[in-house]
């Protein structure tokens, strides 16, 4: 285990007896950030702390991600009892947060499709309810003119649009991972939540946390979070700092 901030080491040791719910995101968190997404894959160190915090009485443990919940679910390869909410909390196991507008998805699909295809290493993901343009792979010039294209054309969308860290989403559902996190903490009765985030997406879910609660930026950025951590290595540490305690409480 590396060394963590003496403030957030104490926070999380700190954390309690009552129901805990421990979240976080999976790219660039609990998996670093990698060319191709489809070669992302959760540290082995983190994979086996949440695991290890999952099967603890009083914990729930989480993914919530911008990922399609099966992607998700392929990539993290976590057993069923860490919970997964794909699509920037669309989507839950047990099913679509809100209802979806088809047609809207393959318009979006459409029109971003055909933006993609003018300038080279742009890419585009149809997910269950959203549609995003990559651009990491992009020269960036090409990514800043795709991009730019986008939202000129997501002016006659009725879509949610959410800018990441190379990629531009346009959501047919109203949600975010905030509100995945109330979903979670209502549902499991959790007293308290930790949650480890790198993008702005995950800013929606620092917002929504209350007193008591953690949340952990991962790497550079302005963030609303109250710890940092530098890379996915030091969420493994502070993952396995939550398992050594709270095991050590049982």
């Amino acid at each position: 285990m590396g060394p963590l901030t003496d403030d957030l080491s104490t926070a999380l040791t700190a954390a309690g007896t009552s129901h805990l719910l421990v979240t976080s995101d999976f790219d660039g968190t609990l998996s670093p950030i990698v060319n191709n997404p489809r070669d992302a894959r959760p540290l082995p160190a983190s994979a086996a702390a949440l695991i290890g915090l999952s099967e603890l009485p009083d914990t729930t443990a989480a993914l919530i991600s911008g990922r399609a919940l099966r992607d998700l679910a392929e990539l993290s390869s976590m057993p069923a009892a860490v919970h997964l909410v794909g699509s920037h909390g669309a989507e839950f196991d047990t099913g679509f947060s809100h209802d979806i507008d088809e047609d809207l998805l393959a318009r979006i699909t459409d029109e971003l499709s055909a933006i993609a295809v003018r300038y080279p290493g742009v890419t585009v993901e149809t997910k269950p309810a959203s549609v995003a343009l990559h651009v990491r792979n992009a020269a960036a010039a090409d990514g800043e003119s795709a991009l730019a294209a986008a939202r000129e054309a997501a002016q006659a969308w009725d879509a949610e649009a959410t800018a990441g860290k190379a990629v531009l989403e346009f959501a047919v559902i109203n949600t975010d991972k905030g509100e995945a996190i109330d979903i979670l903490r209502d549902r499991y009765g959790a007293a308290a939540v930790v949650f480890f985030g790198d993008d702005v997406t995950d800013e929606k879910a620092f917002r929504r946390l209350r007193d008591g609660d953690i949340g952990v930026k991962v790497g550079p950025g302005d963030t609303l979070a109250e710890y940092r951590v530098d890379d996915p290595a030091e969420v493994a540490d502070a993952l396995e700092l939550l398992l050594e305690q709270r095991s050590a409480q049982r």
